[in-house]
């Protein structure tokens, strides 16, 4: 019976031992008193294969030296048989060995040993100083013993595996979610808090939903069903709500749990935060739309500059030389516009002035024997930051009148008069002379380009067709105008 207690005594110092050392030390003290044995050792599979002793007992340092590698079984042999040797001078197993056992006075011993999953890794070694018939329940103690310790061993491997994995997980900046197959979640990490704001007591235990804008729902229903089938969800971009209501765009790679049976316990699931990327590829695409649309600008106004000389002009000469005149001081103005796009960019002062900004856009068009242009009333230096809204603005309006307005023919002529006050900058854009009132109605890019440069700057735009011709009138805030904080 008390050999049975030394087993319970035994198995609670491994349950809670915290190193391989504390273990082994335990696993040594059981042996010695479970089987009467003077010395006892504990040999491991090094990374090379060679059994190497990590524990032992009374042992010296040349006979561990000299019988080091030895072993009877190779690494990872499956189901190995143990050995119980109760003369080593009758014994053909260690006869090699004889000499330096008989100098360590061991005259029996027995190799018992160590498995991981059935594949040997290690074993562990009862010596004796005198001959020593192994019986029954000697046999099945050492047996319980090298399975005690290796499951204890494999208990540590495990226990340090899964907490490197949290240290890891806690330590991403990823958002990383476990969750069931009906979408509780089961784990969160920081990087989760990070990004969606919830702590992890806030969430574990509920539904995954509590991320999911509800015009998304029928998202969750698919991914799991995936789940479910065993496959998994790679760099699948969405939209989830944080804690504080606001939407965030990831990147969602999601991958089925599996135990060792091979069942689908539920999913875990990387959330990365990809609103920046989609920004900028918002950006990108609008960039690309307005090049798009400038560039048709651009051969329509060159069109209608052609057209336009080509009524007044004397002879091929005259006309070459009105048409280059014009395309000059239209590349000139597309010029200043880089300039003050690049002082916004790098927020130095522009010296640029409203009056300065509307001249340089409408020269292309003021060429001829008389002028077709006036800028009149308050003016006032523009923020480098607010530069390129309002050129935009202004070059949106002048190559409409180009190709559609008052400036598509001789007679027509572009009035701009500006009036501040404390809070409001207005700009009035007067076209007389040219054709008749075509608006169809529709929204093109130029037209929402027009109206987001607009809120851009705190305003509004407004178009009306009076008896004289087109009449747009901007308001536009005075203070983001000129403030360099804009």
């Amino acid at each position: 019976m008390f050999r049975w207690r030394a087993v319970y005594r035994l198995t609670d110092r491994l349950y809670g031992a915290p190193s391989l050392s504390e273990i082994y030390e335990a696993s040594l003290d059981a042996m010695i008193e479970l089987l009467d044995c003077g010395k006892a050792s504990i040999l491991r599979f090094d990374q090379g294969g060679v059994m190497r002793f990590v524990a032992w007992r009374d042992l010296s340092d040349t006979y561990r030296k000299a019988v080091d590698g030895h072993s009877p079984w190779r690494q990872g042999q499956r189901d190995p048989e143990p050995i119980f040797i109760g003369d080593v001078a009758k014994s053909d197993e260690t006869s090699s060995l004889l000499p330096v056992l008989r100098q360590e006075g061991i005259q029996a011993l027995a190799f018992i040993p160590v498995t991981l999953n059935r594949a040997t890794v290690g074993k562990f070694m009862l010596y004796y100083d005198a001959p020593h018939v192994f019986d029954e329940e000697e046999r099945e103690i050492a047996l319980i013993l090298a399975r005690q310790l290796s499951l204890s061993i494999e208990r540590h491997g495990a226990d340090l595996a899964a907490s490197r994995l949290m240290a890891l997980v806690e330590s991403s900046d990823d958002a990383i979610v476990a969750k069931n197959l009906d979408g509780i979640i089961q784990s969160w990490n920081r990087g989760a808090e990070n990004l969606f704001g919830y702590k992890a007591e806030e969430t574990v235990g509920k539904s995954i939903t509590i991320l999911i804008p509800e015009d998304r729902l029928v998202e969750e229903a698919s991914i799991l069903s995936r789940i479910r089938k065993g496959e998994r969800v790679d760099h699948y971009e969405t939209v989830r709500r944080r804690k504080d209501g606001g939407l965030v765009h990831v990147s969602l790679t999601i991958s089925p749990i599996v135990d060792a049976n091979g069942n689908i316990l539920g999913a875990s699931k990387i959330a990365r935060d990809i609103t920046e990327r989609h920004h900028a590829r918002e950006r990108q695409q609008l960039l690309l739309r307005e090049m798009n649309h400038r560039v048709k600008n651009l051969f329509a106004v060159t069109s209608s500059i052609i057209n336009l000389n080509a009524r007044s002009a004397a002879s091929v000469a005259d006309l070459a030389t009105s048409v280059t005149n014009r395309l000059n001081a239209l590349s000139r103005a597309h010029s200043l516009t880089m300039v003050v796009n690049e002082a916004a960019e790098s927020s130095v002062e522009s010296g640029v002035t409203l009056h300065g900004l509307a001249e340089a856009i409408l020269f292309p068009y003021d060429q001829g024997a008389r002028s077709r242009l006036s800028i009149v009333g308050d003016d006032l230096a523009i923020a480098a930051k607010s530069i390129t809204p309002l050129a935009l603005l202004l070059h949106e309006f002048a190559t409409n009148a180009a190709k559609y307005g008052s400036l598509s023919n001789e007679d027509g002529r572009v009035d701009i008069t500006c009036r501040l006050d404390d809070q409001t900058a207005e700009i009035v854009w007067r076209e007389t002379h040219g054709p008749q009132h075509l608006d169809d109605g529709e929204k093109g890019f130029g037209s929402r380009l027009v109206e987001a440069s607009a809120i851009q700057l705190g305003g509004r735009v407004d178009r009306q067709w009076e008896a004289g011709g087109l009449v747009i009138r901007i308001e536009l805030s005075r203070q983001l105008l000129e403030s360099p904080d804009t």
